[in-house]
């Protein structure tokens, strides 16, 4: 395999021992960094670091290095993991933009059969390879951005077919582009236009229809519910959980964007690996969570854009918790997936320091994907998934300057790729 060796890396960041697979508590606010080190990149993954100037007599592997990468003095740091994404989709939803700053609420969009109805009237009318052309866009924006890991949902069909449609796509994704990506079933977004003031039959036919038609594909990792203030109960939600377990996919959840649901006490004990938005939490959600295996995902670009309270980030991890940060990129309440911009969000609205967002948005983040194992920090035999910044000052300028191109080269899978300056 090709050997990369990257030199004069004014900081290696992100450095996490073999084994952690999340941050939590205290330890959110801790990144091990190392000055004036080397990486050694072996295919696609890391194969050794350290300071100073590599000697390759004396360090396993390094003497067969084939290339050698000038890392100009930036920092050298894990790709954005982005745990919560619905790229796959049809149009926009520009109109309800003006919907939003004429004063309609996410909930009073959805009652009048916008929302994400829209997006679904729109993706059904759009063919697969159209699509799939939409989609690898917004895929090939996020990735320039620094997101190496990416989830992403259905959820806009709300039919077998067209939801079926949407997972090929992110399949095809995944085939094509060197991110890393997990495809989630989310088949229980909202009830289809078929089946209005039909809520029951439409949750049966999500677990007798939807889910056995998706197994049998082999086209999810993962499945999803949103349980929430007018759309799924936390009996619907558990029922669904209950249904996909048959076919080994594990529960990702989205609760508590518009009310206190009962979501996040439905995914815990459905053993859920995420509960997603947060941005109405109490003490119970909290206590529910601990000495869990759910992460708790927070979306900061959907409180941005859809003037929602922020999750109460502080607090969590001030009672002994982890938590993700992720873009929820989507045409109605999250139009973008600069985790960047995230990483700043938790920092400025949800007063998180910058190194406990950074652990948000790369390890917890790659966790609530299943993936922590593989991604998410420099750990010799992870994927080689990096960001080479132009020289910054500090880790806390990455969020402070939050607009200011950064990125000076980005490897994913241990390839580099070129983007102009």
């Amino acid at each position: 395999m090709k050997k990369t060796l990257i030199t004069n890396i004014g900081r290696l960041t992100g450095i996490v021992p073999e084994g952690i697979l999340r941050k939590e508590g205290k330890e959110m606010g801790k990144v091990e960094s190392l000055e004036d080190a080397w990486l050694l990149i072996n295919g696609e993954e890391i194969e050794a670091f350290g300071q100073g100037d590599p000697d390759t007599e004396k360090i396993p592997g390094l003497k067969e290095h084939k290339g050698v990468l000038d890392a100009g003095g930036g920092t050298v740091m894990p790709s954005f993991c982005d745990s919560h994404s619905h790229i796959v989709y049809a149009g926009s939803r520009y109109g309800e933009f003006i919907d939003k700053i004429n004063g309609l609420t996410y909930e009073q969009i959805a009652a009048r059969g916008g929302g994400i109805l829209n997006s679904a009237d729109l993706l059904h009318e759009t063919s697969e390879e159209e699509l799939f052309r939409q989609s690898l866009e917004r895929a090939k924006e996020v990735m320039a951005m620094g997101t190496g890991s990416l989830e992403i949902k259905s959820g806009y069909g709300l039919n077998t077919e067209d939801e079926l449609k949407m997972l090929r796509v992110i399949r095809r994704l995944k085939a094509t582009l060197p991110l890393e990506i997990r495809a989630t079933f989310l088949g229980a977004h909202a009830v289809g236009r078929a089946y209005t003031g039909r809520q029951g039959e439409y949750v049966d036919m999500v677990c007798r229809e939807m889910l056995p038609a998706v197994a049998a594909e082999g086209l999810a990792d993962f499945v999803d519910v949103f349980c929430d203030s007018g759309f799924f109960t936390p009996e619907e939600t558990m029922q669904i959980l209950d249904a996909a377990q048959v076919y080994g996919l594990r529960g990702k959840i989205h609760a508590n964007e518009l009310a206190v649901s009962g979501g996040v006490q439905a995914g815990v004990s459905r053993g859920a690996l995420s509960v997603d938005h947060l941005e109405r939490t109490t003490e119970a959600e909290i206590n529910a969570l601990k000495n869990t295996g759910t992460m708790p995902v927070m979306l900061p670009g959907a409180s941005f854009f859809s003037r929602l309270p922020y999750g109460e980030a502080r607090e969590f991890i001030r009672s002994g918790l982890g938590i993700a940060l992720a873009s929820d990129y989507n045409p109605g309440s999250s139009p973008g997936g600069d985790m960047r911009f995230v990483m700043a969000l938790g920092c400025i609205q949800m007063r998180l320091t910058p190194e406990e967002a950074f652990n948000a948005c790369t390890l917890n983040g790659a966790y609530a994907m299943g993936i922590s194992d593989r991604t998410g920090s420099i750990t010799p035999g992870k994927l080689a998934n990096l960001i080479i910044t132009k020289p910054v000052p500090d880790l806390a300028f990455i969020p402070y300057s939050h607009h200011t191109p950064f990125i000076s080269r980005l490897i994913l899978k241990g390839k580099e790729l070129c983007f102009p300056d």
